[in-house]
């Protein structure tokens, strides 16, 4: 049934299987129960645009930008198992807890994350930012270096930040250069000082008294 299976979602349903839509995820229900689905997909509209979401067993793996939204899949085949499919309903805890985020309505995600891709120090860097840097909090390179435990270390960092596969849910928004200056970001520099905004640290993002955030970035698709 396995190989079957693997066909089935390679290659879409069978004709007689009737609405392929209800085929398809019948399917997908039946791969994921039978652990074929190694990586899970899932897309997220947001007002920084629509963001990929990839899953594993261990976590979330990635979260793509907007432009990284016909690559990601591809990406994860070579870097993590050619057994990625889109399967949204294993990503709807990371995509509600998106929602209530871009809502003003979370301040902190509670969600396994999965750092595999990245090794050595970076990932000693995401974690201690993922656990130490708060909601509405900024810490420099220099800062992020001395936490992790290699106070000369900011160009790694800066790698680190770089290279981030969990943007947003691990917050390398929320890290700047030395003096408050932006520095760089995977999703480009207007949607960092958006997310910063957000939080309360940039300064230019209305709130209305509730709580709640009313974003005023307009989304790229691209």
């Amino acid at each position: 049934m396995s190989d079957a299976l693997l066909a089935e979602l390679t290659l879409g349903p069978p004709i007689e299987a009737g609405a392929h839509a209800a085929a398809t995820a019948s399917a997908l229900a039946r791969a994921d129960r039978e652990g074929l689905v190694e990586v899970a997909l899932a897309h997220q509209d947001s007002p920084i645009g629509v963001l990929t979401l990839a899953a594993t067993s261990a976590g979330l793996v990635r979260v793509g930008f907007p432009r990284e939204h016909d690559t990601m899949a591809d990406e994860l085949a070579v870097e993590l198992s050619p057994r990625v499919v889109e399967l949204p309903k294993r990503l709807d805890r990371v995509r509600r807890q998106l929602d209530e985020y871009f809502a003003g309505r979370r301040r902190d995600f509670d969600l396994d994350v999965d750092l595999r891709l990245a090794r050595g120090f970076r990932r000693t860097v995401l974690e201690r930012l993922y656990e130490d840097v708060g909601y509405g909090q900024t810490r420099s390179y220099l800062e992020l270096a001395a936490m992790a435990g290699s106070p000369r270390a900011s160009r790694a960092v800066g790698s680190a930040m770089a290279t981030n596969p969990v943007p947003i849910v691990v917050p390398c928004h929320r890290v700047l250069r030395t003096g408050g200056a932006l520095g760089g970001y995977g999703g480009g520099l207007d949607v960092k000082r958006w997310l910063l905004a957000l939080e309360g640290a940039g300064g230019q993002l209305p709130f209305d008294g509730s709580g709640g955030a009313q974003p005023s970035f307009e989304a790229r698709s691209s």
